[in-house]
């Protein structure tokens, strides 16, 4: 399986498409076993959902996230997991153990003021 976290140096992004990076990790029975950093190539309507399908990821993982953004992430049968924190190794490795869920946060405003993890 593979995940991908949004990231800003080291820790879940509060918005992913707003992200420095995106963090993926190869993992396989519930273990780590590759990772990557790979740039985020900008914040288009739509774009992001159909890159990081492209890259064969299962789940995406972020602090917030817009509802147009998760919709298309879930047409392409991608996990979304919304409301994460913290370290993104630390988070994977909680998701993998069952103990990360999504909180259902949804960015509504573009502007994402207070709405997306902290923003």
């Amino acid at each position: 399986m593979k995940i991908a976290v949004a990231s800003e140096n080291g820790k879940v992004c509060g918005h992913f498409g707003h992200c420095e990076s995106f963090m993926i990790f190869d993992t396989e029975n519930g273990e780590i076993k590759s990772n990557e950093a790979i740039e985020n190539p900008g914040h288009k309507p739509g774009f992001l959902p159909n890159f990081l399908n492209d890259k064969g990821i299962n789940v995406i993982i972020s602090g917030g996230m817009g509802g147009k953004a998760i919709e298309l992430f879930n047409g392409h049968n991608i996990e979304v997991i919304v409301g994460a924190t913290g370290d993104v190794k630390e988070a994977t490795l909680s998701f993998l153990k069952g103990d990360l869920k999504s909180t259902g946060s949804v960015c509504h405003e573009h502007a994402h003021s207070g709405e997306c993890g902290g923003h």
